[in-house]
Order: structure tokens, then C-alpha cells, then sequence
């Protein structure tokens, strides 16, 4: 199975308080976002990575892995539900994988899971199950219960779908005024059931400045930092 990959690369990170964008931060001398498209320009599955950009973002043409045959720009939009879509109109492939630019740990390991599990049916996502106590509080932060966690994960990236039925379902949810927090609650509007595929907790998503650290850390830990 080949799979095209799409990258929503067109956020500013406004929790990372730097004036460059998150996904150009560095970890070990390499950007996030090179670290990210290493993972799928290493990995023979993938046909073509589609980043989708901000229109002004004079950055990634500086990156070696622009010029790389593999990577194509498309045009980012002002929500991620707005550049997957954009990228969805570039893929080739049957099936898609989305994934944050801002996920430089993932492995091809939890690639290989993905596609093994979800592959035969409608699609699905990596997740992680939930271990700390969840509480649920009003809108001044009182606590107002506890929340069952044992059927409850955190939403991973890269999620995968078949592309049309991907790129319908984002249509319709658009349409509908959905709050398409990620590509499986688009999914979910339009009736289908992805699977949910345990992967690695150290798949982390860059977003505070105390998560490049750990980022560097669990890299260097796997042997991918090589600078």
C-alpha cells in the first residue's frame, strides 16, 4: 500500500512565545518540521508528503528537504481543517495519512500499527489511553466531578482515511458548522466509526517551550538526533 501524507504546516504557535513559528524551532540544530518529514521520507510506504503552508512563510524554502521530490507545498489555510483540505486536493493515493507538523517522534513502528489495523475498514487514528484522574469544572475552574477515564485517550496523530470519504466528510462537517477538532470528529459527523490504535505515548505534540527539551530527549533516546 502506497500512502500519500498530508502536513498542516500553516500555524504560528502562540503558546511557544517566539516570534518563529513552532514548527521552525530547532531540536539539535534541525527544525521540528524536518525532523517530522524525515520520519516519512525514510519510510517506503509513502508516495508523497503534501505541507501545507501560510502564504508568507518564507521559511520552509530554506530547508534542504523542500527541494526533495517527495515534498509538495500546497496552500495553507487559516484553521487546520482548511489546510488538510487544501492538501487533500493534491493526493494521489487511495488512502491518506494526516499528520501535525509539530509531532517530530514518531516512529515507523507505530506507522506500521496504523496501517496493519485500520486498513481493513474505515479508517482510524493512533491514541493513547488517559492515566491521570480526569476532573470536569465550570467555567471559574471549580471542580465539579470526576470523569470515567478507563474508555477515555488522547487523540494522536497521523490519522488515516480513505481520501474521498476523508475529504466528504470535512465538506460536510464544514457545511454543518462542525467543530472538526481533528480529521476523526469530521469522520465521526458523517457517521462512520474510526478505529482507535494504541500507540506510543513519546509521540508527543510540540506545543510549550518545555516540549522541545523532552522532545530532544526521547530522540536522542531512540538514536534519531543525530546532530
Amino acid at each position: 500500500m502506497n500512502i500519500d501524507v498530508v502536513v498542516p504546516a500553516a500555524g504560528i504557535g502562540r503558546r511557544m512565545n517566539s516570534a518563529l513559528p513552532k514548527q521552525y524551532l530547532k531540536i539539535g540544530g534541525r527544525t521540528v518540521l524536518e525532523r517530522t518529514l524525515d520520519v516519512f521520507l525514510s519510510y517506503p510506504r509513502v508516495s508523497k508528503i503534501i505541507v501545507c503552508l501560510r502564504d508568507d512563510d518564507d521559511y520552509f524554502s530554506s530547508l534542504a528537504c523542500s527541494a526533495d521530490p517527495k515534498v509538495i507545498r500546497a496552500a495553507g489555510g487559516e484553521e487546520r481543517v482548511d489546510s488538510v483540505l487544501s492538501g487533500l486536493g493534491l493526493v494521489s493515493t487511495p488512502w491518506v495519512m494526516v499528520h501535525d507538523a509539530a509531532r517530530p517522534c514518531l516512529t515507523h513502528e507505530d506507522l506500521d500499527l496504523l496501517i496493519g489495523k485500520v486498513s481493513g475498514g474505515c479508517g482510524g487514528i493512533l491514541g493513547t489511553p488517559v492515566r491521570d484522574t480526569m476532573k470536569r469544572t465550570d467555567q471559574e475552574l471549580n471542580i465539579t466531578g470526576t470523569v470515567e477515564r478507563s474508555l477515555l485517550f488522547h487523540a494522536l496523530t497521523p490519522q488515516m482515511f480513505r481520501t474521498s470519504e476523508l475529504k466528504e466528510s470535512i465538506k460536510k462537517a464544514l457545511a454543518a458548522g462542525w467543530n472538526i477538532t481533528d480529521e476523526a470528529s469530521a469522520m465521526e459527523y458523517a457517521g462512520f466509526r474510526p478505529l482507535l490504535v494504541e500507540g506510543r505515548s513519546d509521540n508527543i505534540k510540540i506545543t510549550r517551550p518545555s516540549d522541545l527539551a523532552l522532545a530532544e530527549f526521547i530522540l536522542n533516546r531512540s538514536g534519531l538526533n543525530d546532530n
